[in-house]
């Protein structure tokens, strides 16, 4: 009779950290490239089409690379921040810091990585700033009544919770999962960076062909 072996740990899925605005800006200019290349190449004439084709293979790994592809993935083991044109893992030993900023940024053996996907909002950030001023200055004026324990408890629980703009409250989420799991026999290694091809030979292609095309038009 076969046994199989318990693995030493359980397996978590990755918390995946990406922004929507990103995501829903990236859908709105494909859509805009595909009706305004796929009419030149519909109704295009002479060597147009093939102008709308140049263009489209260089614009939508662009596009895709700057919106919708982004993304940061953590889990107890490691950090996988998905940039543009580079994937860079860093386990969790190697992470120094995580950081924001003007932008969000992870810290690791001597250099530094931004993550595309955790854009920081000065303006929301100093409006959280404001609420929680805001709610201080309430909690202070009026700490609930001496006798509504309820009233006391929401208070302290409201005043234990501050407001943080999102990246903020990100970066704060990965430093803690960085200090939290350092020591784990799976996070040790270094930083490895990987360039997306996939991603920069389109975009190369297509930005050559279109400057023939327009240099022998």
């Amino acid at each position: 009779m076969s046994s199989q072996q318990p693995t030493d740990e359980p397996v978590y899925a990755d918390r995946v950290y990406r922004s929507s605005m990103g995501v829903v800006s990236g859908v709105l200019l494909l859509a805009l490239t595909a009706w305004l290349c796929g009419d030149a190449v519909l109704r295009g004439s002479g060597n147009t089409p093939w102008i709308g084709l140049a263009v489209a293979l260089c614009v939508v790994p662009l596009i895709v690379a700057f919106t919708i592809r982004p993304a940061v993935f953590a889990n107890e083991d490691r950090l996988r921040v998905r940039n543009p044109f580079r994937i860079i893992e860093l386990p969790w030993a190697a992470v120094d810091a995580v950081r924001a900023g003007y932008s969000a940024e992870v810290l690791a053996e001597g250099s530094k990585y931004q993550l595309w996907s955790v854009p920081v909002s000065l303006r929301e950030r100093k409006k959280a700033n404001r609420q929680q001023m805001r709610r201080n200055a309430i909690d202070r004026r009026d700490p609930g009544s001496p006798g509504d324990p309820g009233a006391r408890s929401r208070t302290s629980a409201a005043a234990s919770e501050p407001m943080r703009a999102n990246a903020d409250r990100i970066v704060d989420e990965l430093q803690g999962l960085a200090e939290l799991n350092a020591a784990r026999p799976g996070a040790q290694g270094s930083v490895r960076v990987r360039w997306s091809y996939e991603i920069i030979a389109p975009a190369l292609i297509g930005a050559l062909l279109l400057i023939v095309l327009i240099a022998t038009r």
